[in-house]
């Protein structure tokens, strides 16, 4: 069975491994390429095979005011691309569940594609919407890996949003 697949349920008990480290890492530093909002988080997300072999990069406003991060990256995807059922999608940020400025959030937009592993370093606080996409993404069978110990970083580059 593949590292990626370990643990009786998705995403319960499964550990992050040094690469999701390095790789989440590197979606924080995506994060700070963000053009300032007062309005949104800043995110940044990758996709990375399981060969190790970056498949996509992006990051929150990349192209306009409403871009999420994960929205970026999926679509320079090709859907049909067969390394994306064993890749990982890495974002800084929990996908999110409710939207106002698209009509999908980016959980569904995950779940819609056949990326079935995501890794996270933070949980969305309900500051502009409720969180809870990484318990969407599990419902709907993907695995989703949160690592804690990279949150403190995340939530630094969204200081200013974040209420005191």
């Amino acid at each position: 069975m593949a590292e990626f697949e370990a643990g009786p349920a998705p995403g319960r008990g499964v550990e992050a491994t040094p690469a999701d480290r390095h790789w989440l890492a590197e979606a924080i530093r995506l994060s700070r390429c963000c053009p300032p909002s007062g309005s949104a988080f800043s995110v940044g997300a990758l996709v990375i095979s399981s060969a190790g072999t970056v498949l996509a990069t992006g990051y929150s406003r990349q192209y306009g005011p409403h871009d999420h991060a994960e929205e970026v990256v999926l679509a320079a995807l090709d859907p049909g691309d067969p390394r994306l059922v064993t890749s990982t999608l890495y974002s800084s940020l929990e996908p999110c569940r409710f939207r106002a400025s698209r009509p999908r959030p980016c959980a569904e937009l995950i779940i819609a594609s056949t990326l079935r592993r995501v890794v996270i370093a933070w949980l969305e606080p309900p500051v502009f919407a409720p969180g809870g996409g990484a318990g969407l993404l599990r419902d709907a069978g993907r695995t989703v890996v949160e690592v804690p110990s990279l949150a403190a970083a995340a939530r630094a580059v969204n200081a200013a949003v974040l209420p005191s």
